[in-house]
């Protein structure tokens, strides 16, 4: 299981009805947070998430409205007593931007660690997630991610019991342990007994960004893909070509080309001038029929699938 929440759906500054683009998601007890523009911390509090177990923060790019919550986010963090380290993901120069941000948080209890991308696409397992980063198309670096909860295969039980293997060792043989029985000497290893990895839980977050085949391509099979439509007014083609952004046909488009399409899209980073997104849905699921305007403090509770 996987929860989800978009904290805000905001582009460029906070309104007053609407918090600047965040996600957190949420499964076994650890956090991500990706982006955190100003009052990230706020609008977590309203949706109810505890920063304390955020363990991995996921950072876009250095714009102001997607980094410059961090040290507000990070003080809340440590006022919820939080100590174990902090993982920061995002483009080279994240460390020096981050430092420069804690000038007004200079002490906190927990250590930050940092993984700077440089690559066309990066992955990485951590905190039980699989976390894949790739690079998208704005007018500086910018990444988007793709968030996996994977599910191991099903635990054969009849062939644990003709290999005759004691019930005591099932469960580390599940959590990928390799067993030796020091009574009969036999080892038994989990491709014994475990059967091929299942369908995992995927998110997919993108946003400022012109339409580009890494986002086509991590957006295949996700469960959910929230993704930019910055704009959705008709004759907005051109201004989101210059600064380097997408419109919600643009973002439905993508979503319908993916080899295998996302089960749903939800719509984020609204520009300032666009007050109503829905007004341009109905056009909008003409060419990709899941789609949702995401608001702020919309929540998701995704499942693995039944076997």
């Amino acid at each position: 299981m996987l929860d989800v929440c978009l904290l805000g759906t905001g582009g460029m500054m906070p309104m007053p009805n609407r918090w600047l683009t965040s996600l957190m998601l949420r499964c076994g007890g650890s956090d991500i947070l990706i982006d955190c523009g100003e009052g990230t911390q706020i609008a977590a509090r309203e949706a109810g998430w505890s920063p304390r177990h955020i363990d991995i923060m996921c950072f876009t790019h250095m714009h102001a409205d997607h980094i410059s919550g961090l040290p507000g986010m990070l003080l809340a963090m440590a006022n919820a007593e939080r100590t174990e380290p902090v993982i920061m993901i995002g483009p080279k120069g994240l460390f020096n931007v981050v430092r420069s941000l804690r000038c007004i948080a200079p002490e906190l209890p927990f250590e930050l660690r940092f993984i700077e991308l440089d690559q066309n696409t990066e992955q990485y397992r951590l905190c039980g997630y699989e976390i894949s980063c790739f690079k998208v198309s704005h007018n500086i670096t910018c990444y988007g991610y793709s968030v996996t909860v994977p599910r191991k295969g099903k635990f054969n039980v009849d062939e644990a019991r003709r290999l005759d293997i004691d019930v005591k060792y099932w469960n580390a043989l599940q959590h990928g342990e390799t067993i030796k029985d020091e009574a009969t000497g036999r080892t038994y290893t989990p491709s014994m007994v475990m059967g091929a990895e299942r369908r995992g839980i995927k998110v997919v977050y993108t946003t400022d960004t012109r339409p580009c085949d890494n986002i086509k391509r991590a957006a295949s099979g996700a469960d959910l893909l929230i993704c930019e439509g910055m704009y959705g007014e008709p004759g907005m083609e051109e201004k989101a070509k210059a600064y380097r952004h997408m419109t919600m046909q643009e973002a439905a488009a993508l979503a319908a080309g993916a080899e295998e399409r996302p089960r749903e899209l939800w719509f984020t980073h609204y520009s300032p001038s666009m007050l109503k997104p829905k007004l341009y849905l109905d056009e909008v699921r003409k060419i990709f029929p899941d789609a949702i305007c995401g608001r702020d403090g919309m929540k998701k509770e995704l499942m693995f699938d039944e076997d």
